[in-house]
């Protein structure tokens, strides 16, 4: 949803491509390239890792955004690199980048549900007063992004990391 919304604002569409849905957006002389994995959400590192190799994008330029159940739903967090936070998503990719030094944005959708009931949670729809908040939870996520493009992920965590 949050690349969505940056490929909206920058009127640019994704396409198919090896791995996943993909899109290129200039902003201020960079180039970004998104990438909405196609492979299961457990084996994202794949696709990652080849478009790092692909583009020859440096790790440090390489920003994650995940959700995160550990994290009450509207809650946004940055950090500069770090462990896998209990997200196998984020772990397939520590194992196939050989490292935790990337920058990752995550976004808290809580963790409301029955326990052995995680896999439903995750893949259910937002209630209906989730829906009306995540359009300025992805505002506010999108502009992370362009900050860790513009002023770099250590004073862009200074602005992101605080929850309205």
């Amino acid at each position: 949803m949050v690349l969505d919304a940056l490929a909206a604002e920058e009127g640019v569409t994704f396409e198919s491509g090896r791995y996943g849905l993909v899109a290129t957006v200039s902003f201020r002389g960079n180039t970004l390239t998104l990438l909405k994995p196609s492979t299961y959400m457990n084996l994202s590192g794949k696709a990652v890792r080849y478009y790092l190799q692909e583009k020859k994008i440096k790790l440090e330029n390489l920003l994650v955004i995940c959700d995160d159940l550990n994290l009450p739903f509207g809650t946004i967090r940055m950090r500069e690199r770090g462990s896998n936070g209990g997200h196998n998503g984020l772990q397939n990719i520590i194992d196939l980048l050989s490292s935790e030094d990337w920058a990752r944005i995550r976004m808290g959708i809580g963790n409301e549900f029955a326990r052995g009931h995680q896999i439903d949670f995750v893949l259910e729809k937002f209630n209906p007063e989730q829906m009306e908040q995540l359009p300025e939870l992805c505002k506010r996520a999108v502009e992370g992004i362009r900050n860790f493009v513009l002023i770099g992920p250590a004073k862009t965590m200074n602005t992101l990391n605080t929850r309205k």
